[in-house]
């Protein structure tokens, strides 16, 4: 079995109940063990992406069979850690990822960045790295951007079609919307990703969409691939997913 979760955005309390429901599943299968793979975007939006980064941290030192990928704002995140505060491209990519639709600042907030903090960008890049502890910078940017097993590829927000897993672009992995969801043909493995909210998982024959929305207050919805089969996770237990 493989369990995996979507986008989580900073929203520690739906991140443990998602595992919750796992190992709830894993308790009616006899304690069976499965890996579960999170699919990326880790932070922004939510309140508690410090939180998370934590307990993904912690849940992996303790060995636990966690995969965790990188999501578009997982990159900026770490982009922002990292760049040359004083170029004109790291005050671009800055002045994006603070934006208010891709929810930066929350991330900041998170580690104690005020609201009333710094506003120069110069003093604004010092303290907010000054907050950050290195664990969750090299943790962060250290992140695989897709992950392969038994037939299915995991990835953020999909591939680009007829592209070998090895030549993808790291941007279309993050990024990547209709030119990979308007694609009808089997791709080389079952794509799972996330990126694009949709009301609750869904399976399209090709790729199965596990965001559920967690950034616009909606629970995070695990999955859990057992054999041939794809079922979510609820408190009610297992709910097949079949192909649309």
């Amino acid at each position: 079995m493989i369990y995996a979760i979507g986008d989580i955005h900073g929203h520690l309390d739906r991140l443990k109940a998602a595992h919750a429901l796992i190992a709830e599943d894993r308790a009616r299968a006899g304690g069976a063990s499965g890996r579960i793979v999170h699919v990326g975007d880790l932070v922004d939006r939510g309140p508690d992406a410090r939180g998370v980064i934590q307990f993904l941290i912690d849940g992996i030192a303790r060995g636990e069979d966690w995969i965790v990928l990188c999501g578009n704002h997982d990159r900026c995140f770490a982009e922002f850690l990292s760049c040359d505060a004083e170029s004109f491209e790291g005050n671009q990519n800055a002045l994006f990822w603070l934006s208010t639709g891709m929810g930066g600042q929350t991330t900041l907030a998170s580690y104690g960045l005020e609201s009333d903090g710094p506003k120069d960008t110069a003093s604004l890049f010092a303290q907010a790295r000054s907050l950050v502890p290195d664990s969750h910078r090299e943790f962060v940017a250290g992140l695989p951007f897709w992950h392969r097993e038994d037939g299915m590829i995991f990835v953020h927000a999909g591939i680009r079609p007829g592209i070998p897993m090895d030549e993808q672009d790291e941007d279309d992995l993050v990024w990547i919307r209709e030119e990979f969801h308007w694609h009808r043909d089997d791709h080389e493995a079952l794509i799972v990703h996330g990126h694009t909210p949709v009301h609750a998982p869904t399976h399209y024959g090709n790729r199965v969409n596990i965001d559920a929305g967690a950034a616009m207050g909606r629970p995070i919805v695990p999955v859990v691939f057992d054999g041939d089969d794809c079922h979510l996770l609820s408190t009610r237990g297992r709910e097949r997913l079949t192909a649309r």
